[in-house]
């Protein structure tokens, strides 16, 4: 069964289920099925933060069987706005979600790029996390002032890498932190690994760059193995997954930045295909394998759907427009 009907259906089951799934370590309850046949697009390669979030929340969500053999494949490009543009041109198609955040609220700005996220149906926000400054175990830097000062006395000399293209999160946490400094954003070395963590880690292993900015969940196994030192944290407060490691903002740098993910899906979608994503996402959220999940990784919980999701969307937007036109980066 396809179309309208089955989704019809699918919500019913999904709906029928939320009281059951939430906090349980299972969703099927009474011999129900989970929904099938939800596929997620990740617009940039293996191993980045998109990546990690989407295909995290598709095992946990087959393992607690509140859906089944969840399709999470990738279709990187133009910092996530290839991804964007696939999403728009599905219009009307129910089965399929986007995986976004930050970044391709940005890259759809830098790039000028012809779609952006008002063109899509919002879905979820699901997470929150920090970025980090880290650096390899043989760096000379044991402080991020010690790193700051390096960097300001010499800025085109040392290379900061991050995990996104102009206009994605690392790239814009990177421009303000380097104006937070007072250093030229423009003068900052920047140098781009889109994908995330799947293509920065080698580079700053390898030396290709001295330093690195992005989100620390997509380090932690070599951060835990003492390949890489991380220097600070760029949220309010520290985190659990890294005991001692100082904010910039009490390091003295007056700069708090976040990083945020979520999902969306085409434009045009029924009202029954909103509502099973809203359904199968907010099951997901009240599992305690996603709880874990996000101490695991780090990443703090800040769920929202339907309006407030939609009206974060429109914030974002405007913010970001902002800053990348204050950046010069347009």
């Amino acid at each position: 069964m396809r179309g309208p009907a089955r989704a019809f259906l699918g919500t019913l089951a999904v709906l029928a289920l939320l009281p059951a799934a939430s906090g349980c370590a299972g969703w099927p309850a009474g011999g129900r099925d989970p929904v099938q046949g939800l596929r997620i697009v990740v617009p940039n390669t293996p191993g980045g933060g998109y990546d990690t979030t989407a295909r995290t929340a598709a095992r946990v969500m087959d393992e607690t069987g509140i859906a089944a053999d969840v399709q999470v494949f990738n279709l990187p490009g133009a910092g996530g706005t290839v991804g964007l543009q696939r999403i728009v041109d599905e219009r009307g198609n129910g089965d399929l979600a986007l995986q976004m955040g930050l970044g391709v609220v940005g890259a759809a700005h830098v790039a000028k790029a012809k779609v952006s996220v008002a063109r899509t149906t919002p879905i979820a926000r699901l997470i929150e996390e920090p970025g980090a400054v880290v650096v390899r175990k043989d760096s000379p830097y044991r402080t991020v002032r010690q790193l700051v000062d390096a960097w300001r006395a010499a800025p085109g000399r040392l290379r900061v890498g991050g995990g996104s293209s102009p206009g994605g999160p690392d790239h814009l946490l990177t421009m303000e932190l380097a104006e937070a400094v007072g250093i030229d954003p423009r003068r900052a070395g920047y140098v781009a690994y889109d994908g995330g963590g799947g293509n920065l880690l080698p580079a700053l292993l390898d030396g290709k760059v001295d330093f690195a900015v992005s989100g620390f969940g997509e380090f932690l196994d070599q951060i835990g193995g003492g390949q890489l030192r991380v220097l600070a944290t760029t949220g309010d407060r520290p985190v659990a997954p890294l005991p001692g490691v100082p904010t910039l903002k009490s390091s003295g740098i007056d700069l708090v930045f976040d990083n945020w993910r979520g999902v969306v899906a085409p434009p045009g979608i029924s009202e029954a295909d909103r509502k099973r994503w809203t359904a199968v996402l907010t099951a997901l959220h009240d599992s305690r394998r996603w709880k874990a999940e996000l101490v695991r990784h780090g990443w703090t919980d800040v769920f929202a759907t339907g309006d407030t999701f939609r009206s974060y969307l429109v914030q974002q937007d405007k913010r970001v427009a902002g800053l990348v036109a204050r950046l010069g980066l347009e």
